[in-house]
C-alpha cells in the first residue's frame, strides 16, 4: 500500500510526545486502550482504529485512518469528559481534521470535523483475541484452482482486471481488489507471488491486516512499509534480497492477533501481535472471521499462484 506513510519509529515517538498532555489518570481511564471505530460520513461507512495510552500521567494516541498508515495524533486533551485531538493539521486548501469523542457504557461515540463537514464516530473496544495455537493443522486446501476465479470476487465498483491464466492468478492492470467469497478465522496461508519492479500490492488477512508486497524504488519505503511488513505496525526482522520479477513465497500463520510471516522459508516476523486494522481494511469488526483479499488498486502485472490454506484440525 502507498499513499500516506507513517514516520519512522523515532520520529513517531517524538510526535506522540508532542501530542501528549499531562492529565489525571482518572479522567483518562475510560478512553484507554484500543478501539475499533466505524465512521459514517453521509452515505459512506468505513473503518478506523484508535489507541489511547497513558504513562506517568501523560496521554498519547494514534489512529489508523481509512487508508494509508497508522500515525500519532496531536493536541491530545480531555475537556469536560471529552477526548479531543487533531487527526491532521490544516494545510493549504484543506482544513484541519479533529476528533471529539466520549465513552459511556463501554462504547465510544463522537464527531469527526473537517471544516464545514462532519462525520459520526462509533466504536467498541477492540477484542484481545488471545488464543493458543491449535494442536494440529489440517491438510492444505486450495483457494485458487488455477482455472478460473471460482471462490473469488472483485471488491466495489472499480473495473476488475483479474484473470486465471494457465494456473496463475493475474492482475493485468490496476483496478479492483479481489477477495475470497469464504471467510476465515485462524489459519496457515501459503501463497506464491511475482512482483515486478516498481510495483505495489498486498495480501490482507481476514480482510483487515495487510502484509505488504512491493518492489518500489529503494529508499521509498521504510521498514514498516517494505516487503513483508504488516503495514505500518510490524517490520520484518530480517532483510532479504530483492527479487523483482521472480516467484517468491509467503507462509503466513495467524492465530488471534499473533502473526508469523516466513518469506522464501525465512521467518521474518515471529509470533508478533498485530495491534489493529491496517489501511484499506474492509471493516473494523476484528472479532469476526474475514476473507483474504489481494490488492489490485495500485499497479497491474502482479501474479499469484499455489494459494492454499490450512485450518485448525478439530
Amino acid at each position: 500500500m502507498i499513499k500516506w506513510r507513517a514516520a519512522a519509529p523515532a520520529a513517531l515517538a517524538a510526535l506522540l510526545s508532542l501530542g501528549s498532555l499531562a492529565r489525571p489518570q482518572s479522567s483518562a481511564e475510560p478512553f484507554l486502550g484500543r478501539w475499533d471505530i466505524t465512521v459514517t460520513a453521509g452515505s459512506r461507512v468505513y473503518p478506523d482504529w484508535l489507541e489511547v495510552t497513558s504513562a506517568d500521567g501523560r496521554m498519547s494516541a494514534r489512529v489508523q485512518p481509512e487508508s494509508g498508515s497508522v500515525h500519532g495524533v496531536t493536541n491530545v486533551a480531555i475537556e469536560n469528559g471529552h477526548l479531543k485531538f487533531t487527526l491532521s493539521a490544516a494545510i493549504k486548501n484543506r482544513p484541519a481534521v479533529t476528533w471529539d469523542v466520549t465513552v459511556a457504557g463501554g462504547k465510544l461515540t463522537g464527531v469527526e470535523n473537517r471544516g464545514s463537514s462532519e462525520a459520526q464516530l462509533s466504536g467498541v473496544r477492540a477484542p484481545l483475541l488471545k488464543r493458543d495455537p491449535p494442536a494440529q493443522w489440517g491438510a492444505p486446501e486450495p483457494l485458487f484452482d488455477g482455472k478460473d476465479l471460482a471462490g473469488w470476487e472483485p471488491i466495489g465498483s472499480a473495473q476488475s482486471n483479474w484473470a486465471a491464466d494457465n494456473g496463475v492468478l493475474v492482475n493485468r492492470d490496476h483496478g479492483a481488489n479481489l477477495r475470497t467469497t469464504s471467510k476465515f478465522d485462524d489459519f496457515k496461508l501459503h501463497i506464491e507471488y511475482n512482483c515486478p519492479d516498481d510495483c505495489n500490492s498486498g495480501v490482507y488477512l481476514r480482510g483487515r491486516y495487510e502484509v505488504q508486497i512491493e518492489y518500489e524504488p529503494v529508499g521509498r519505503n521504510d521498514r514498516f512499509h517494505e516487503m513483508g511488513a504488516v503495514y505500518g505496525f510490524l517490520a520484518p526482522a530480517v532483510e532479504l534480497p530483492r527479487k523483482p520479477g521472480e516467484w517468491e513465497t509467503y507462509e503466513i500463520t495467524l492465530v488471534g492477533r499473533n502473526v508469523t510471516v516466513a518469506r522464501d522459508g525465512v521467518t521474518t516476523i515471529d509470533r508478533q501481535e498485530i495491534p489493529g486494522i491496517t489501511g484499506g481494511a474492509l471493516d473494523a469488526d476484528e472479532a469476526a472471521p474475514g476473507p483474504f483479499y489481494l490488492q489490485g488498486d495500485h499497479h497491474g502485472l502482479l501474479q499469484f499462484r499455489n494459494i492454499t490454506i490450512s485450518l485448525p484440525k478439530r
